[in-house]
């Protein structure tokens, strides 16, 4: 058996194998993506889990001007190639139109490029970095926030990972409870269920999550109003 994670990854995974069962924690639509036939009975080898990934976008951006009651200018990074990315992207324009903020798009298409857009961000080009999906900025997470830092800008991600790793907040799946509920359907494969007849489960808890320690090093206060809603505080 095959676990495997994120839709990039299960893809050539399923097509290089032909009877080997996989069991994925995907962010978009397995059905659309051609993984399953369905959500309740997704036939042949593969089933899992899937998480929001694209569409907690504007909430997310919603929640920040809740943080910030005077942004008026967010920056975003991400990768042009990458599809999800390209949606999530076209999702933060609409979120900010709505919002009345002022979106600053940089893109990059490596991790040098990557690390050459954000060595050139200037302390006061925006007021927050806002994060939307895309897997190389992420595994370059820990530069993002330690240039966040250095700047004092705000930080929203969707990973709580990357709060305890210094990021300010974020909003988005508890990716520990996926792993929970992946493991679920490892033991049940590995105790002989078929997968083609274990349905493909929804993630829909969500969570927020905020850093006060970041919060006080930067010199922000957060308003009460919106601490009193976090799931979880670091302090």
């Amino acid at each position: 058996m095959i676990y495997a994670v994120t839709t990039s990854v299960v893809t050539p995974v399923k097509n290089v194998t032909s009877q080997i069962p996989i069991v994925f924690s995907v962010g978009s639509d397995p059905v659309a993506s051609g993984l399953v036939q369905s959500f309740g009975k997704p036939g042949g080898r593969l089933t899992g889990v899937q998480y929001s990934a694209t569409d907690l976008t504007g909430k997310r951006l919603e929640i920040l001007k809740e943080m910030l009651p005077k942004l008026s200018r967010v920056v975003i990074i991400y990768n042009p190639n990458n599809r999800m990315s390209v949606e999530a992207a076209g999702l933060a324009r609409e979120a900010a139109r709505h919002l009345g903020v002022q979106l600053i798009e940089r893109q990059a298409t490596s991790v040098e490029e990557l690390r050459q857009r954000v060595g050139a961000l200037k302390a006061k080009e925006a007021d927050a970095y806002f994060y939307i999906s895309d897997a190389m900025v992420t595994t370059q997470a820990q530069l993002v926030i330690d240039m966040a830092m250095s700047k004092k800008l705000p930080t929203m991600f969707a990973e709580q990972n990357l709060v305890a790793m210094g990021g300010l907040a974020s909003y988005g799946q508890n990716f520990h409870e996926t792993g929970r509920l992946s493991a679920k359907y490892v033991q049940k494969i590995m105790t002989g269920a078929p997968p083609g007849d274990l349905r493909v489960e929804i993630v829909d808890k969500f969570e927020l999550v905020i850093n006060l320690k970041t919060a006080k090093q930067i010199g922000l206060t957060i308003p009460p109003n919106v601490l009193a809603r976090a799931d979880k505080v670091i302090k």
